[in-house]
């Protein structure tokens, strides 16, 4: 055992990431609510046998969490506001990232999506992955069961703006390219802390026999975040032609959420999207291959 980890009786000290991780748990469980001070570092210091430099490193974490507010020497910090995507809608490239964060402070992540893509879900998860390198996160399990389009049925979009000639339809083509591309690295990624840090983890597809209208992400049957894909035509380059299409910018859609601790309203909806996704996982789904 390091040195610097063994107080002066032979105990183990606590390290910076267990310090905050007990300070995280008494905020989600109401023991410290929005706007309350806590503690001196003297007295954090005092009250967890470290020192102070270890408990102004647990003080950051939260911080850069947005769990806390007014970090400064000699100044107790508050508990945070609750951060602004839950009460405002956020572009999902902006929202999405700091939800999942805080989803996988759970010892058990349960992650499931409906969407067009993996393209949103695959960048965003890689802040909490990167959390987790970094040792501010440690999750015990991570299960991510993801619906999207089938690669066989006729997409309602993206489509070229001139319609489908019969002959090949490259826009077809780009969209199944990139909807493979993005749920191997998403995978990959996840699949990865296996062998990194011990973590059970699980990712699983599956083909939907329709377009989604909405992209919706359910975060460990707690919360719901949707969001609708607007429609707008653009162009772009792909492999030897110029594609003129109908297409949606998923990550520019806004997510609105609801959360089961923010009254019934926000559970039945919470409880109702899960039960959505199941039975959509359940029977009209098919084995969604990668190829």
């Amino acid at each position: 055992m390091a040195q610097e980890n063994v107080s002066v009786n032979g105990s183990r000290r606590l390290t910076p990431q267990e310090i905050a991780d007990i300070l995280r748990e008494r905020i989600r469980t109401g023991e410290l609510r929005t706007g309350d001070r806590l503690p001196t570092q003297a007295e954090l210091a005092e009250e967890f046998g470290v020192e102070r430099g270890t408990v102004r490193q647990a003080l950051r974490a939260l911080q850069e969490d947005g769990l806390l507010s007014n970090v400064s020497k000699g100044s107790p910090p508050r508990i945070a506001e609750p951060a602004p995507a839950r009460e405002e809608p956020q572009p999902t490239m902006v929202g999405l990232a700091p939800r999942l964060v805080d989803a996988f402070a759970q010892d058990r992540v349960r992650i499931d999506a409906v969407c067009l893509t993996a393209e949103s879900l695959m960048l965003a998860l890689s802040e909490p992955v990167r959390h987790i390198h970094e040792g501010r996160r440690r999750p015990e399990s991570v299960e991510v069961r993801l619906l999207l389009p089938s690669r066989s049925i006729t997409l309602a979009f993206p489509v070229p703006v001139e319609g489908r000639d019969g002959t090949g339809d490259p826009v077809h083509e780009r969209w199944l390219t990139q909807r493979n591309a993005q749920a191997r690295v998403l995978r990959h990624n996840l699949l990865a802390l296996r062998a990194t840090h011990g973590i059970d983890v699980h990712v699983s597809f599956r083909a939907l026999p329709f377009t989604p209208p909405v992209k919706l992400y359910l975060l460990n049957g707690e919360e719901a975040l949707i969001g609708y894909y607007m429609l707008t035509r653009r162009e772009e380059e792909w492999e030897d032609r110029t594609l003129q299409m109908y297409d949606a910018l998923g990550s520019q859609s806004l997510l609105f959420s609801f959360a089961g601790r923010a009254g019934q309203r926000d559970r039945a909806f919470v409880e109702e999207s899960r039960k959505w996704f199941d039975a959509l996982w359940d029977t009209i789904t098919t084995d969604l291959t990668l190829s």
